[in-house]
């Protein structure tokens, strides 16, 4: 996560997000950002500079620098850990990986997410849309 303070170098960076979903801010110590878009982090930050009286009316802009990859295993030609891309969907996310191998089942897979921190599985069509962390299996077929 970058965030930029303007007019503050100090208090400009790259944060890593903790596996807890929060980030350590000069100033401000831990911050939860699970769940929150970049623009909510930005207006949280903002707010806790401004109440905590370190800035009168800070300006805080955050944007995401780099994803939890995606892991995708099973009937593709080069099966392993990829880096996330927004938009990426499960035909994409095979793409990424070589492609489906002639043994694959190519109208669904299956998709391991943690949701709040319990891995769920589902079966997702080709369309689905891919999160981080996704873990995609794509299935053999049965001749």
């Amino acid at each position: 996560m970058r965030l930029i303070t303007f007019g503050e170098d100090t208090l400009t960076g790259e944060f890593q997000v903790s596996d807890s979903g929060t980030i350590a801010l000069p100033l401000l110590g831990s911050v939860p950002v699970a769940g929150l878009s970049p623009d909510a982090l930005a207006a949280k930050v903002e707010d806790g500079l401004q109440q905590g009286n370190f800035l009168r009316s800070p300006s805080v802009s955050a944007e995401i620098v780099k994803y939890r990859p995606i892991f995708v295993l099973g009937e593709v030609s080069k099966p392993g850990q990829y880096p996330y891309q927004p938009g990426m969907t499960v035909v994409t996310a095979v793409a990424v990986a070589g492609g489906f191998t002639y043994r694959a089942v190519n109208d669904y897979a299956s998709v391991v997410r943690t949701l709040d921190g319990t891995a769920v599985e589902g079966k997702a069509t080709r369309q689905s849309f891919v999160q981080p962390g996704d873990v995609i299996t794509v299935f053999e077929r049965r001749f």
